[in-house]
């Protein structure tokens, strides 16, 4: 019996309380994927490009050949993996006092998807289909995921723009919107980039860009059912605004995409005014302890926008200890850069909202939101 097929909407909606299983090449799994899926390749990266060469040049039914001789010998390891993997959601599901998970969870279904939802996601739901699990596979693959993803910018989002300068605490405060229940996408933690040329300092290492896309996509429907209060609303649809941090389209090595920067750029924007005082402290405590080497690489790369004698200055004052000047000199740099920004849109009069805050706390947060709800 042939599992399946379904689309997008309902292998997504599906997915979520049960096993996701890509069945890619380790290689793709890594590049990107679609959020929660598990690694279970049929096949390792040079044996997908033997079977992929002899479908090129020689013939389908000889590259089926070889793909069945190499399939065959990994069908009860991939078995047996896939039953330890569901029993593991069992195992938590029965730790959790959530009654509808453990109700869904304990009948054994699986989601599975390949490139095309073609012959390597049929092989392994055939499989696991065959041995007893409930198998679903995505018509049209992680090609089709893609599509979606895509398409998932494109939508009219409700946004609302955290705005200050460095060293505001912006992250922490949309961290305690988030606690207070608003709707908040962390774009920074999703790029795993804090947006300077100090942003990759103690950070993990960034996502390739279609898989930060496909993160984003994931927090966006997210964000949509925090709105909309309903965990069964896939739709990208909410009513009362999403919270994000004012950004450059670049975030690293990573770039929103174009329809939903430009989305951001045209949505009110609260600007959190705190003094410079105030925000060097708040910085210098940032990144104080950090690896002095790193932070003469980071104020080099940024020595033709600097100037030659204040990365001089800024350097020396890295060398010797005195991190409060170093950030002195850049925090005024990176004031007249966010400055220039801000005013690079069109309607900045009517979209910008200021809000005096006297020092860097995430209790600001209770501020913007009294602003926002006088507006």
């Amino acid at each position: 019996m042939q599992a399946p097929r379904i689309n997008i909407a309902e292998f997504l909606k599906g997915a979520r309380d049960h096993l996701l299983l890509d069945v890619r090449s380790p290689a793709e799994y890594i590049y990107a994927h679609i959020p929660g899926a598990i690694s279970l390749p049929l096949f390792s990266n040079e044996e997908r490009k033997i079977v992929g060469t002899a479908y090129k040049q020689e013939s389908r039914e000889k590259a089926i050949k070889i793909g069945l001789d190499l399939f065959g010998p990994k069908m009860r390891r991939m078995v047996e993996e896939v039953e330890s993997l569901v029993q593991g959601l069992q195992s938590n599901a029965q730790k959790q006092d959530n009654d509808q998970w453990k109700e869904s969870i304990t009948i054994n279904t699986v989601f599975v998807y390949c490139w095309r939802g073609g012959m390597r996601s049929g092989a392994v739901s055939w499989l696991l289909n065959l041995y007893g699990f409930k198998v679903y596979t995505l018509a049209g693959g992680y090609k089709a995921y893609r599509n979606y993803v895509l398409k998932s910018f494109e939508q009219p989002f409700s946004f609302k723009i955290l705005g200050g300068y460095t060293g505001s605490g912006k992250t922490t405060v949309l961290k305690d919107l988030q606690k207070k229940g608003e709707p908040v996408i962390d774009l920074e933690k999703i790029a795993c980039h804090k947006g300077s040329a100090f942003g990759n300092i103690e950070m993990l290492a960034q996502p390739t860009q279609e898989m930060f896309e496909n993160l984003l996509s994931v927090d966006l429907s997210t964000a949509c059912l925090d709105q909309n209060k309903s965990r069964a609303d896939l739709s990208f649809n909410g009513t009362g605004g999403i919270w994000l941090e004012d950004e450059s389209q670049r975030i690293g090595n990573v770039n929103i995409p174009m329809a939903l920067w430009q989305n951001m750029r045209t949505s009110p924007l609260y600007f959190l005014e705190i003094p410079f005082e105030e925000r060097l402290n708040y910085i210098v405590g940032e990144y104080g302890s950090s690896d002095v080497q790193k932070l003469i690489a980071a104020t080099q790369r940024i020595s033709k926008r600097l100037g030659g004698l204040e990365t001089k200055n800024a350097i020396s004052f890295l060398e010797e200890g005195n991190i409060k000047q170093a950030f002195r000199i850049l925090l005024h740099y990176y004031d007249k850069r966010y400055l220039k920004g801000l005013h690079n849109r069109e309607d900045t009069s009517t979209l910008l909202n200021k809000i005096a805050c006297e020092e860097v706390t995430p209790s600001n947060s209770q501020a913007l939101l009294n602003q926002y709800q006088t507006l």
